[in-house]
Formats: C-alpha cells, structure tokens, sequence
C-alpha cells in the first residue's frame, strides 16, 4: 500500500480522503491557499503545505507550487479529488514524470472522455448508446443550423470540453440556436480555451442516471451500481440517491453493461463515472415518452464524483481506499463477482447559497451543529468558527442518510435536516425540507425538471 499522499484539493473532499489515508496508516499532506489556512483539513492532515494565495490559479490549480509541495515532504502519491486538477491530463502526466503515483485513471483515458464530441464517438464505436448528435465540432452557425435540422429541434449546444453543468444551453428554434450558439461558444473559449460546440438532441423530460464504475488494477472493468441525479438547479445536482427509483432490473442490467464497455474502450483505471441521459417510458397517456425506457451516453467523469458516499453506503465499499489500492496495483478489498447492493441511501448537497434563487452567500459560520443517528453522515469541510470566501464552491457539507429502503432513507433525511443547523453564511437547508415533502420527489417518480417546478 501507499505510504504517503499528497492530497491535491480543499475543503470536505480533501477531509474525506485524508480520514480514509489515516485509517490506513498513510502519512497525509495538505495543500492549501492563503484563505483556507484556518480549515480543518489543513490542520487534520500530518502536514500542511501553503500554496499561493486565494485565487484557485495560484494555488489549488498551481502544478508548480503543488510538485514542489510533494517534493519537499516526500510523499509517494497524489490525489487530486475532484475539481480543481482532476481531471487536467498534463497535470497527471507530471505527477507521474516526477516518480509519483497519480491516484486517478490514465492520462490518456482522461484526454479521451475530457471532449464530449471525442467522447460520443469513442461511446458510439463501443457499442454505448448515444443520442442524436454530431460527430464533429459545429465550426460556425451555419454548420449548427444545418446539424440542428437534421437532428431536429430543440437541441442542446454544449461546450465540447465544458464539464460540471456548464457550457449548455437549449435551443427550441432557429431563432433560439442563433442566439445561444455565439454564447455557449464565447463562453466556451473564455472558460475551457477551447470554442468547439456539439449540437445535439434535446429530451424535453429526462433523469440523469450515472453507473460508478472502478477499473480494477488487473485490468478488469467493474460497475457498482447506479445513482439517480435528477434534482438539479442550472445542470448542477443537489441530491443524488442510489439504487434509482425509475431504474428496473433490466433496465439496470443494460445500463452497467454500458457503462463497463464505456470503460473498457478506453482502458480505464480506478474510479469513474459514467453519465446518462434516461428518456423515461410512456406514461398515463401522455405521450411524452417512448414505448420502452432509453439511455443515452452522456460524459464519463474520470475521476471520484461528489456523490460517491451513495454507493459507498449500497455496496458496502470504502471508494477512496479501492482508489488507493487499485493506484497501488493491489487487488480490491471486496470479490468483483458478488457485488451485491443492500439499502437505499441518499445525499443532500448542504451549500452556502440562499435556498430561492441559489445565489451563494458567503460569510462567517456563527453556528454549525451537524445531526447524527442511525443511517446518518455527515463529510463537512468546515466547522463554528471558520469563513466560507468567495473564491470557491459554496458546498458546505455532504449530509448522507441511508435506510433499508427508500422510505425509511427519505424519513431519515427529514429528521437529519432538522437537525442540521448553519447559521452564518447563506444556507440552502430550508430546500430540502421543502423537497423531502414534496409528493413528486416523494413518489420517486420525478426528472431534471423538479426543482423549477418547485419553485
């Protein structure tokens, strides 16, 4: 096993993989910016290496400040987390050019999956569904507009290397698609450095269904379940849950299939995700469906999700110490050929923004009064005391309940938010109160389009 670990990230990721590291006996490094020196990941870690300061440029995506910190303190591994430098190719390539492990998939699997046109056609050739699309950067708008016709409206235009919700826009008409094209591609060149758009179908009604897969270090592919992303505000999720409601047993036989053939195309290692639009089935009539449940390719994250405690609560697993193991080359603590899925959990992203609009809102934590109980988790990266800046994401604290089943998951979760209590900086809290009564979330039966409805 590792011995030493650099982990390259702040906040309740770099908590969580730290308290995993230590429970292995593995000596941990932080690294961290001149604005979160007073965080508890700074002070759980063995040793604490600043930087650069707040701006993330300088510091948590400084490939230069963060090699010389793992020189200087001697470790042996980097993990990135997720963010920031986890999924930048060049930076796992230096990592390893310098005698270190990287505790993530290959730099070629992640240049592979990191352009979404790139990414389709390699899904497409595997065998893996996706949607209607082009198979080429749209070059100018009038490329768009002849792809858009073809496909038919309305279409998503996304940013081709864009990531984590941003980057799209739907387009219902020519009109629409002549507007939104020169912005996704501004955006685009402004946020990526990179100005290619894909034009592809837009599902009015969707889930978003991802399936956690691990490359194993002997070369094997394996899937541990599905989870259920649909409760989102701008593309970005709030809530995740696994097994998902609106996935069958056959439904979920395909989808892993999928997935693991989506990771063997590209010699995947360690941990991943692979993402999927789900075009629900036809329903009461209504015609909005088709005949039979469809999935769709949408990205695959080549790194450890948000949501990944879901999964590590369904299978039994610890995600962040297979990560270590399979970057070790040692096999994986549970038997590839009897995964078996108990329970139901559920995650509530706990963030600094007001709980209407979702703008974030900063500021000192007065009071911080995490719940507990049976079922109940909490990964936090602050505690009273600390202040939460605007230089970073506004996620406070994961808080993940589990249950026997859904229900008693979604009871769980009522009383836990009840008992969480931030009081400080902007909380969205009082969203999920609202969210864990609302008979559409209740029922299971919900898609991306739930928390517009609710508002």
């Amino acid at each position: 096993m590792i011995e030493s670990l650099l982990v390259a990230n702040r906040g309740e990721i770099a908590r969580r993989v730290i308290r995993t590291a230590k429970r292995l006996g593995i000596r941990t490094v932080a690294v961290h910016s001149e604005a979160d020196h007073e965080l508890p990941f700074v002070t759980e870690a063995d040793e604490a290496v600043c930087v650069g300061p707040a701006n993330p440029a300088q510091s948590y995506r400084n490939v230069e400040a963060i090699i010389a910190a793992a020189k200087s303190t001697g470790v042996q591994a980097v993990h990135p987390g997720y963010g920031f430098l986890s999924e930048n190719a060049d930076f796992a390539r230096t990592v390893e050019a310098n005698g270190l492990i990287w505790v993530g998939p290959g730099a070629d699997a992640i240049t592979a999956m990191g352009d979404k046109i790139n990414a389709r056609n390699l899904m497409a050739a595997a065998g893996v569904p996706v949607a209607p699309g082009t198979t080429d950067p749209a070059a100018d708008l009038t490329a768009a507009l002849a792809a858009a016709a073809e496909i038919g409206y309305p279409v998503m235009v996304k940013a081709a290397a864009g990531g984590g919700g941003m980057g799209m826009a739907v387009a219902t008409d020519e009109a629409a698609l002549r507007t939104e094209y020169d912005k996704v591609r501004a955006f685009a060149e402004r946020m990526f450095g990179d100005g290619s758009v894909l034009i592809e179908r837009y599902f009015p009604r969707v889930r978003h269904v991802e399936v956690q897969i691990l490359g194993l270090a002997d070369g094997r592919v394996v899937a541990l379940g599905e989870r259920e992303c649909s409760v989102q505000r701008r593309n970005q999720k709030l809530v995740e849950e696994s097994p998902s409601p609106a996935v069958s047993p056959e439904l979920r036989e395909r989808l892993l299939a999928a997935a693991v053939r989506a990771g063997e195309a590209v010699g995947y290692r360690n941990a991943g995700t692979v993402e999927c639009l789900l075009v629900p089935r036809q329903r009461d009539g209504r015609g909005d469906g088709p005949a039979s449940d469809e999935f769709f390719f949408l990205e695959m994250n080549t790194r450890l999700q948000v949501e990944h405690p879901v999964t590590e609560y369904v299978y039994g697993v610890d995600l962040v110490e297979e990560q270590l193991r399979v970057a070790a080359g040692l096999a994986p603590t549970f038997d590839p050929d009897a995964l078996t899925p108990r329970g139901h959990a559920i995650e509530l992203r706990i963030n600094a923004e007001d709980p209407k609009r979702f703008l974030p809102g900063p500021g000192v934590i007065a009071t911080w009064v995490e719940p507990s109980g049976e079922g109940v988790r909490v990964d936090s990266g602050y505690v009273a005391g600390n202040t939460v800046t605007p230089f970073y994401d506004s996620l406070l604290a994961k808080l993940i309940v589990s249950g026997a089943d859904r229900a008693e998951a979604v009871a769980r979760a009522r009383t836990a938010v009840a008992g969480f209590e931030v009081v400080g900086p902007k909380c969205n809290l009082p969203f999920f109160t609202e969210l864990l009564e609302n008979a559409e979330f209740v029922s299971g039966d919900y898609d991306t389009g739930i928390v517009g409805r609710m508002r």
